[in-house]
């Protein structure tokens, strides 16, 4: 009987110590019995998991020793196989590279049209517009504008508006080039595409070149085209008007400066203040120097200025008439726009016009000479004539 009271006594206190459980969870954790078997089932899934990733970490380390020694094994094979192949093998990566290089490399693409007229013999080139231009600009956006013209001659250079801060600019302008269809054939139509800069050098972002040869003027044709990265332009620093005149019973020598033109751009405003220096010299020792006086803003100045040097006719095959246009500057020095000379070590047009004045006596002979760097003179200035 005791024992029977003692067993129901311990099965009652059982149930009420899983009663209060049950309501300690319910009233105090607020959570129902199916959300607590819902968090043990997803607590064991984690720990399988964790089980799982442990032991696939031990597994691939005692694998990883392997490949190891498979590899630098591969390596020493490598190494003996020579140095030829190896030498191939490091040109095709190169090659590999450079491909790549040329693949990352994006201008963006140029929509244009081609058409002929035959009756008024008339090729019509239409830029229509651009897409995904690359950014020349700080701001990362450009101001295009295209150039077009036919090689070789360059003679007709049309250039479309500037697009304002425009990666992907709308043209829809036309150009018209009056050429012979017999003489079109030998002809390149050029497509540049341009950053405009209002106080420095205008940058290509790319171009595109079509033989015209290649293209079937039979109908009118309208495509898309990838800019490919163009040669720079050889930068133009302008050209010089110099007349010279020599006489020889009074060993006289008279150098003109008359004008020039198309002058470099070196002032922020976009003009220079051009003026004038020249030097006589022999042997690289200066001689007599003179200078013209300044031309304020402007890029085609005219001078109309005369200098006179004293050179005995046994000399005047031994000196060398050096011209320099600079542009003056008030507050800091002066900057050489180009240069170009005349008389011993010439060649080209500063041989034929020294040549021409030699074969002139006492009359003036006035020749243009185009304007080169600085430093490409002063080379050619000491190199020994041949």
């Amino acid at each position: 009987m005791r024992q029977n009271l003692s067993q129901e006594a311990t099965v009652f206190s059982h149930h009420i110590r899983h009663n209060i459980r049950n309501d300690f969870i319910l009233t105090c954790l607020l959570v129902p019995m199916w959300a607590v078997g819902a968090i043990v089932v997803l607590v064991l899934v984690l720990v399988a998991c964790f089980i799982f990733c442990v032991f696939k970490k031990c597994f691939g380390k005692k694998k990883k020793p392997k490949k190891v020694r498979e590899r630098k094994a591969g390596r020493r094979r490598k190494e003996k196989e020579g140095e030829g192949e190896t030498g191939e093998k490091e040109g095709e990566v190169k090659k590999e590279g450079e491909e790549e290089e040329k693949e990352q490399e994006k201008l963006g693409k140029l929509e244009f049209s081609l058409d002929y007229n035959f009756t008024d013999s008339q090729l019509i080139v239409g830029i229509l517009q651009a897409q995904d231009l690359a950014a020349m600009d700080m701001g990362g956006t450009s101001d295009p504008y295209v150039k077009v013209f036919l090689l070789p001659d360059k003679k007709k250079k049309y250039e479309t508006k500037v697009q304002r801060k425009n990666l992907c600019p709308v043209f829809n302008e036309t150009f018209i080039f009056k050429i012979p269809y017999a003489e079109l054939g030998g002809k390149t139509l050029v497509l540049q595409v341009f950053d405009f800069d209002r106080f420095s050098k205008h940058d290509m972002i790319g171009e595109i070149k079509i033989p015209m040869n290649s293209v079937d003027l039979g109908q009118p044709m309208q495509q898309w085209r990838d800019l490919e990265s163009g040669e720079k332009e050889e930068e133009k620093l302008g050209d010089i008007c110099i007349s010279l005149r020599y006489v020889p019973t009074a060993g006289k020598l008279t150098v003109n400066i008359m004008e020039a033109k198309n002058l470099k751009k070196m002032d922020v405003g976009g003009l220079s203040d051009p003026y004038v220096k020249i030097v006589l010299q022999q042997n690289g020792k200066r001689i007599k120097k003179k200078k013209t006086t300044v031309k304020k803003n402007t890029l085609n100045p005219y001078f109309n200025e005369s200098f006179s040097f004293d050179v005995p006719f046994e000399q005047i095959q031994k000196v060398q008439v050096v011209i320099t246009v600079f542009d003056y500057d008030k507050l800091g020095s002066n900057d050489p726009i180009g240069k170009t000379f005349m008389g011993y070590g010439a060649t080209g047009v500063g041989l034929r016009h020294w040549s021409d004045m030699l074969a002139n006596p006492r009359r003036p002979v006035a020749q243009w000479h185009t304007l080169l760097p600085e430093e490409e003179v002063d080379a050619a200035l000491k190199a020994k004539p041949r």
